[in-house]
């Protein structure tokens, strides 16, 4: 499998995902080692989440979001409700008219 350079727009978002761990941190007062202790990583581990390195995994960055508080906005991401583009591609594919089915009549 060919490895693809990534996206800028991508390593934008992740820089700013990444900004904005380091800014909730410490507005929480928490060092980067009792983060990584309560979240059950290394301070390595910490420290490359926080400076963007494209090795992390997610449930990394998902740890770090429920040490904080902040999981619940993680699980809505995604979700189907406020997916926008999803709801419209599903709704063309309503059927224009709904009929009631005729059940044949008992003897």
């Amino acid at each position: 499998m060919i490895k693809l350079p990534t996206p800028l727009p991508v390593s934008r978002a992740v820089r700013e995902l990444a900004r904005q761990l380091v800014l909730a941190r410490r507005r929480r007062r928490l060092t980067q080692k009792s983060l990584a202790e309560r979240m059950g990583v290394g301070l390595n581990t910490v420290r490359r989440l926080e400076s963007a390195s494209p090795g992390v995994a997610l449930e990394t960055f998902a740890r770090a979001l429920f040490v904080i508080g902040e999981l619940p906005r993680l699980e809505r991401l995604l979700a189907p409700e406020t997916d926008a583009l999803g709801l419209a591609l599903a709704d063309e594919e309503l059927p224009k008219r709904v009929r009631t089915r005729r059940t044949p009549v008992a003897l």
